[in-house]
């Protein structure tokens, strides 16, 4: 079994006091054991060390909680964890190579994007990584290069809360690249404190929806000219998927959003749990309405990944809580999606081919799933749409990209 250790000198002192009776161990600080040797997956959480004991009957969890050992004993804690793979979900694994692609995904370099970054560099696409920081991304870059095996991993500067940010970023794309396969419309921000972006929108409307509705407007005609054709390897031959598409990460939280156009920044009475909704059922909105105006030349599809342990839930009062760290976060992985297991669905809504010719659909756990009525519903998604195009000052940075095209 593993122990998982926040410093060299916490293990030393683990394998002073380690019973002889006790069968040996493997100790190490987090990031250096290879989670292929656990059963489950491990989140890293607050807690300074965690140790699992695995037997044909039992599992022990050891805690070390504030220089307090802590034993605690689950009967059957695996057979539990992985009963039909409950909590991690289906997984896609479709052979698709995807040598010669050109892929964007917003915010990946943590989190789900990043693991989607991984398995799109895996396949051999070319991608770009857009996000706001670019000192994180320049680190994970050299992380995914070594673990992919693939030197065509970018990182450019595009911060979702800044128009000028985003056009920028457009701009720089377009100069260097004459087509894009695939984007992932991935970053967000989650019940954050009432704040207003560059350009004066609620935050997260403007980075979860206004954001990404102007990147994903800016870059369609990229989108429309990609014609070559992803291979698809399977056993009954290989399939050709010749339009690109767009996948943007939505969440179940859309079914409790509503939207009010006359309160959508929430200048009265700011509620960051329904300005995530809101946010997350503009996503919905926006692919429903996107996805009609292309009629799949490119595809556009919404996904919610799941329930999964990121940063993104950072602002939420209860992560940041004493009783949190001491007590939920150490057993935060029974309940949540591991990063890589969250980005299934959204490679299962990039790269399936059986979805060829298919659009406008939302998906979960890797199948179609419903929306809420108001996301079905067409007259909303095109009163968003055009306040979106007057919010994003669309019709204005079209034009300054068209004129720097020229040039």
């Amino acid at each position: 079994f593993i122990i998982t250790v926040s410093s060299h000198r916490r293990a030393n002192l683990w394998l002073k006091s380690w019973p002889a009776s006790h069968s040996p161990v493997q100790v190490g600080i987090f990031n250096d054991l290879d989670p292929r040797y656990i059963p489950y997956y491990i989140t890293k959480c607050q807690c300074p060390i965690l140790v699992i004991k695995v037997s044909a009957n039992n599992t022990w969890l050891y805690l070390d909680l504030l220089r307090v050992e802590v034993v605690i004993k689950f009967e059957k804690l695996t057979q539990w964890c992985s009963r039909e793979n409950v909590i991690a979900g289906k997984a896609f694994d479709v052979d698709v190579n995807l040598s010669g692609k050109v892929a964007i995904v917003t915010g990946g370099y943590s989190g789900i994007g990043k693991e989607v970054v991984h398995d799109l560099a895996k396949r051999g696409a070319k991608v770009y990584i857009a996000g706001r920081d670019k000192k994180k991304c320049e680190e994970a870059r050299k992380e995914l290069v070594l673990g992919a095996r693939n030197k065509y991993v970018y990182c450019r500067q595009c911060d979702l809360a800044s128009q000028k940010s985003i056009f920028e970023f457009v701009r720089s794309f377009s100069k260097d690249n004459d087509q894009l396969d695939l984007l992932i419309d991935n970053a967000g921000v989650m019940r954050c404190p009432q704040s207003l972006t560059e350009d004066g929108i609620e935050m997260q409307l403007g980075v979860n929806h206004m954001g990404h509705f102007l990147l994903t407007n800016l870059l369609l005609d990229k989108l429309k000219v990609s014609i070559n054709y992803i291979i698809v390897c399977c056993t009954t031959g290989s399939k050709k998927t010749p339009h690109s598409r767009i996948v943007i990460v939505s969440s179940i939280a859309h079914t409790r959003g509503t939207l009010d156009f006359n309160n959508l920044n929430f200048n009265k009475d700011y509620d960051p749990k329904a300005a995530y909704n809101q946010s997350k059922l503009c996503n919905i909105l926006f692919m429903k309405r996107l996805s009609k105006d292309l009629a799949g030349s490119p595809s556009v599809f919404a996904v919610h990944p799941g329930i999964v342990n990121t940063n993104i839930a950072r602002h939420m009062g209860i992560a940041n809580s004493f009783v949190s760290k001491v007590f939920i976060g150490p057993f935060i992985w029974l309940f949540t999606k591991h990063p890589r297991h969250g980005a299934q669905t959204v490679l299962y809504a990039a790269l399936h081919p059986e979805l060829d010719g298919q659009t406008g659909k939302y998906f979960s756990n890797c199948s179609e799933s419903d929306v809420s009525s108001e996301a079905n519903d067409p007259l909303l998604a095109e009163q968003l749409w055009l306040t979106s195009e007057r919010w994003t000052n669309l019709a204005h940075y079209r034009s300054l990209l068209c004129q720097s095209q020229s040039r």
